[in-house]
């Protein structure tokens, strides 16, 4: 393990398409959503802790769920989970990551992952973290991870690569492209040079801040003036004042499509976001009718290919349904068909305006 490697799990999100389980005062980082025994975020954590120090693992979470981290995480020092006032999307939330290591360790050599992800092949993800960081080490590289298509997904961006590697197995990006439609993602998988954005990334901190001053000049100004207070009892304060002067943009749009230095290392990990109930549909086991069920008193009767996920102790009988996401709360009922739940968010956002917060 080397002096220089860290982690930032990121983990502010709200997780609203995995709506009613997830939500605004809990959501999906903090739940067993594939009833293993651990909570996403404790999975990611664990997965890091195999080659990275508990002392240089943080969690870059909400000011709100700060009791929820202390509580899954017990083993993390208190230091190293880093709260935001508000949620302004990934690139304020690694600015604020990578200025605080700078003050820690010039030559830290961070990972940037998120906190819901689910990861089956866990030596071959250690494999290809340890690669990457070998290569920011020498190299003044964004790198971030590409997976090799399985299915021509539209609920993933892509990223297009220059076919002649500049390391073993590390390649040059020519493009990225947001979530395509069904036509664009099937050329995209069939000609062999796209890849699935996994939203991990990894490089020095000194060329991420150096790419933020040329990308989001603004934004990195800001950062850069309060840098005396972090990792001093004004960090807090400091940060308050920060977050309002910062615009709501991902790392992706604000930094990693205009930069010309970022490199992908395609990889085959078993690797899923966990961003929909399909995806957890697809990496739960099934029973002879296709259904996944999660719940200890589900009763299914000529019912096919559904997604269930329900209380232990509610007894749910389910008949003649096909392909539908069932999802049991103890104030919401979820019934959707999986070919509309990528339309769940929108659903929350017509539930907040009709019922108000309270469902959310």
């Amino acid at each position: 393990m080397s002096k220089n490697h860290y982690v930032a799990i990121m983990a502010g999100g709200i997780g609203s398409r995995f709506w009613p389980m997830s939500r605004t005062h809990y959501p999906k980082q903090f739940l067993d959503i594939l009833n293993t025994g651990r909570t996403l975020i404790q999975a990611t954590y664990d997965r890091f802790l195999k080659f990275i120090p508990a002392e240089h693992i943080y969690v870059v979470t909400s000011e709100q769920y700060k009791e929820i981290v202390e509580k899954q995480l017990p083993e993390l020092p208190a230091a190293n989970i880093v709260c935001e006032p508000s949620r302004k999307n990934t690139a304020p939330c690694i600015a604020y990551i990578a200025h605080k290591l700078q003050g820690i360790n010039a030559n830290a050599n961070l990972i940037c992952a998120p906190a819901d992800h689910l990861v089956m092949d866990e030596e071959g993800f250690k494999k290809v973290c340890l690669d990457a960081l070998h290569f920011t080490s020498h190299i003044k590289a964004l790198v971030t991870l590409g997976i090799k298509p399985a299915t021509p997904n539209t609920g993933y961006g892509y990223i297009q690569f220059d076919q002649q590697a500049v390391s073993e197995n590390i390649y040059k990006v020519k493009t990225f492209t947001e979530k395509p439609d069904a036509a664009l993602a099937k050329t995209f998988v069939s000609s062999g040079d796209f890849l699935w954005n996994a939203g991990i990334f990894v490089w020095q901190v000194k060329t991420i801040i150096r790419a933020f001053e040329k990308q989001l000049p603004e934004m990195n100004e800001v950062f850069e003036a309060e840098k005396s207070n972090f990792n001093t009892k004004r960090e807090k304060d400091a940060i308050d004042r920060i977050y309002p002067q910062c615009v709501n943009i991902s790392i992706d749009y604000g930094v990693m499509e205009k930069a010309d230095n970022v490199y992908v290392i395609p990889a085959s990990f078993g690797w899923s976001d966990l961003g929909t109930w399909a995806s957890t549909y697809d990496n739960l086991e099934k029973d002879y009718l296709g259904n996944a069920v999660a719940g200890n008193n589900v009763v299914v009767i000529d019912a096919t290919n559904n997604m269930v996920h329900v209380d232990n102790k509610k007894l749910v009988v389910l008949q003649g349904l096909d392909g539908f996401v069932v999802v049991d709360t103890k104030d919401v009922l979820l019934i959707c068909s999986k070919g509309k739940e990528q339309e769940i968010k929108d659903y929350v956002a017509e539930i907040k305006r009709s019922k108000g917060d309270k469902f959310l």
